[in-house]
């Protein structure tokens, strides 16, 4: 059984149809690329992944369940976190209190058992202090741990974001542009990190516009154009396909043959 299953999802605004009768799946411990041109739909696919919208038709299922319609908090909690592709930190609060943040989604206690620092509550304190450390360690922001996150460079700013994302102990993480906004050494370093997030037993679905990182990161990609799937596969296969390549280059299927057998290179 699929981990992540979306069935003939549908998602309109107004007269646009943003999302157009999509269907994938992700296996459990895979790690997959939503890929397309810009204005594709990609981000809209996360936003009903993760319950920001809700589909006007089809379904998302998660191990199995049913999570369309769902509060984005309840989605965290089954097991589903994210990052934005545009970063969405506590700027004026420190890395590790950022972290701390996605920890919460597991913690029990309630508010009194906080204002009375109750034996559980102290507990639950120190194994979130503990996890922090664990994904800061993680991502190499542990020494910077004390710093406000708007002190980072933007390279780490996304590395923090994916430190509390794994912090709320999810069984799949959604990165939405992850290496925006970093030099080829960061890249490298992240496409390092996917692959150790992975080795975890953690499964990733990814958008990303880097291609050289999606080819060498994904075991399987899913490409979308108009809101519509257009190919599905490994990424070889992907990359190769025509209406990939007319996709992303704007060429009818007849050249496809002399792009791929030119330089050696494809938009993928």
């Amino acid at each position: 059984m699929s981990l992540l299953s979306l069935e003939k999802v549908v998602k309109t605004f107004g007269g646009l149809t943003a999302v157009n009768r999509v269907s994938f799946s992700v296996e459990a411990g895979s790690v997959v690329g939503l890929i397309g041109p810009n204005g594709a739909g990609k981000t809209t696919v996360f936003n009903l992944i993760t319950g920001n919208y809700t589909p006007d038709s089809g379904d998302i299922r998660f191990n199995g369940v049913s999570i369309r319609g769902k509060k984005p908090h309840k989605i965290v909690e089954m097991g589903i976190a994210r990052t934005f592709q545009s970063i969405r930190l506590f700027q004026n609060m420190p890395v590790v209190e950022n972290v701390l943040a996605g920890c919460h989604c597991r913690m029990k206690s309630g508010i009194f058992a906080s204002m009375l620092r109750t034996p559980g509550q102290k507990r639950e304190e120190k194994q979130a202090l503990e996890t922090a450390r664990k994904m800061l360690e993680f991502v190499g922001l542990w020494e910077q741990a004390g710093l406000l996150a708007s002190n980072l460079s933007y390279g780490k700013q996304r590395l923090l974001e994916i430190a509390r994302a794994l912090a709320s102990g999810p069984e799949l993480l959604i990165l939405d542009e992850p290496a925006g906004g970093m030099n080829d050494q960061e890249t490298a370093e992240l496409l390092t990190l996917i692959r150790e997030i992975g080795k975890m037993g953690i499964t990733v679905l990814l958008i990303e516009h880097d291609m050289g990182l999606v080819m060498r990161a994904c075991e399987k990609l899913v490409v979308i154009e108009y809101g519509t799937k257009i190919a599905e596969g490994g990424p070889e296969e992907v990359k190769n396909n025509p209406r990939v390549i007319e996709a992303y280059l704007g060429v009818e299927e007849e050249e496809c043959e002399e792009i791929r057998n030119g330089d050696g290179e494809s938009p993928c």
